[in-house]
């Protein structure tokens, strides 16, 4: 097939192919729905000519690992779901200081409605609180032309430029015409600059304010750029709007004026004010947060929001027509589906099983395991977020009552203990409660949730190469815990459950390691090496 040949892909195969076709030099990330399908499609669209792409074991270390290619003067593609720019946070708003020689893309999933998540947090915010150039696209085509554009932007301007998905660009498909692949991807060299990247207070104030002179320098290229659209109607409702949510308007309303905006940070305030001056009324429909409403109110210009009501979940041509009819009234339920549930044969099966007979006060984590707060279980009693189970669980061991303290288990997966619950263990060895701690790590050899990938935990890399194997015995006991035990769950039940009531009836710290590979799990790497073979 021509590489120019129109084709249908979903947003995140479309991100990909424009990974490819621009020939970024590495790809990384952490595996997180509704991102997770870039870097797996990356991987292995280029075959051994492709893109260098890896997992790394968190967002952090990702988002580290890409800085670093891209001090070389190379392109990388840094991919997450919105929660892990959270853990990316660190180097993010010091890399926006940084006089970058190559070309750093990160790409942020975002999950309105929470598809997958355990928030709805609206990552626009980012852009704007670190000071990074941020696209949104509005479907493949959009991904595509906006991963390029946006690499483009980054390499000129020596900054991070961040590209804003949603679930539903992610994972819908649509057609694309893609451009010419580039020649040949950069030859990376580095070349000493030490006061543009080493950011110690000297070196950073000016740098701040290289920043801010760059984002103005990329408002005034923005305002009536190529990256925005404008369709006029009838000039008695003009929308602003960006992303998915202009396909939702334009099929709500055909006759309304709509400018949607593609680089939505620095906004293109006088282009957007002119667009609200030339109707008679302005509404902004977007998904989550009021960002663009405030924005555009703080620079002065006149614009509606949408009603509180419809901050929550995504937008649709339904529900844009109540915005636009100003309905208030309560929203029709929609029909309930099969809730989640573990699958039947998992081995976490047991572990709940358990959990939920000895009536522990369960601290959880996230992974397929979460699903243990399902019945018949319900045998998860707190969770916030990736590594906190670990800790949440020594909070409420420090302060309970002795009889209720012996009670608290945390429990996590192996992905989820590599990307942050090792340090929980350093705090648990260096901060341990009278009562001790019990700490399950569920091993079933992936990265379950997001689709079963692989992790430093499994020795083999994303493309199913073999790799070191972490030893998460080993890295236990090195942070000085008393009892480390490994379990096979199916086989060692009665084993299990005599191990974890005498961990909670210890004052040592015990790690017990419950271990058995997921089916599913199983049967794709015997698929993969069947392929391979």
């Amino acid at each position: 097939m021509n590489p120019t040949d129109r084709v249908l892909l979903s947003g995140n195969e479309a991100v990909a192919l424009a990974a490819l076709h621009e020939k970024v030099n590495l790809g990384t990330g952490y595996p997180g729905t509704p991102s997770t399908e870039i870097l797996e499609n990356l991987a292995k669209s280029g075959g051994p000519a492709g893109v260098k792409t890896q997992w790394a074991p968190n967002e952090k270390v990702a988002f580290e690992v890409a800085v670093g290619a891209v001090m070389t003067g190379a392109s990388a593609l840094v991919t997450m779901k919105h929660v892990g720019l959270n853990v990316a946070a660190d180097p993010l708003f010091t890399a926006a200081y940084i006089e970058l020689p190559g070309a750093l893309l990160i790409v942020s999933a975002d999950d309105p409605g929470m598809a997958s998540s355990q928030n709805e947090q609206d990552n626009r915010r980012y852009a704007v609180a670190a000071g990074v150039p941020m696209f949104e696209p509005a479907d493949s085509q959009e991904a595509y032309d906006f991963t390029r554009a946006a690499l483009a932007l980054s390499r000129k301007h020596h900054c991070p430029v961040l590209l804003r998905m949603t679930t539903r660009v992610c994972h819908s498909k649509t057609l694309v015409q893609p451009g010419q692949p580039v020649d040949a991807p950069i030859e990376p060299k580095f070349q000493r600059a030490i006061s543009e990247r080493v950011m110690l207070p000297g070196y950073a104030r000016p740098a701040h304010r290289r920043l801010r002179k760059k984002l103005d320098t990329i408002q005034a290229m923005n305002e009536g750029s190529e990256f925005h659209k404008t369709t006029r109607g009838e000039g008695k409702l003009g929308i602003v709007t960006s992303g998915i949510s202009y396909h939702h308007v334009r099929e709500a309303d055909p006759e309304a004026d709509v400018l949607k905006l593609g680089l939505s940070y620095p906004l293109p305030i006088e282009t957007i004010r002119r667009f609200a001056e030339s109707v008679g009324r302005c509404l902004v429909i977007e998904e989550g947060d009021p960002y663009l409403v405030e924005q555009l109110r703080s620079e002065g210009i006149d614009v509606e929001g949408k009603p509180a009501m419809y901050r929550f979940g995504e937008l649709s041509v339904s529900r844009v027509r109540r915005i636009l009819e100003n309905d208030l009234s309560e929203e029709p339920v929609p029909p309930k589906g099969k809730p989640p549930a573990l699958c039947i044969g998992c081995p976490h099966r047991i572990v709940f099983e358990i959990l939920s007979e000895m009536d522990c006060i369960v601290s959880g984590d996230i992974g397929c395991y979460t699903l243990g707060v399902m019945p018949p279980f319900e045998a998860m009693d707190m969770l916030v977020c990736m590594g906190a189970s670990v800790g949440m669980g020594l909070g409420a061991r420090h302060v309970l009552s002795e009889d209720q303290a012996r009670r608290v288990v945390s429990v996590i997966g192996d992905s989820t203990f590599v990307h942050s619950g090792i340090t929980g263990l350093v705090e648990m060895a260096y901060n341990r409660p009278k009562t001790g701690h019990v700490v399950m790590i569920l091993d079933n050899s992936t990265t379950a949730m997001t689709g079963l990938q692989e992790h430093p935990g499994t020795g083999r890399k994303l493309n199913y190469e073999p790799t070191h194997k972490l030893d998460l015995e080993g890295i236990a006991r090195a942070c000085g815990i008393d009892q480390v035990h490994t379990v096979e769950p199916k086989k060692e039940r009665e084993r299990l459950e005599q191990l974890l009531r005498d961990g909670l009836a210890s004052d040592e710290l015990t790690v017990l390691i419950v271990r058995r590979p997921c089916i599913l799990a199983m049967a794709k790497q015997k698929a993969m090496e069947k392929k391979e073979a």
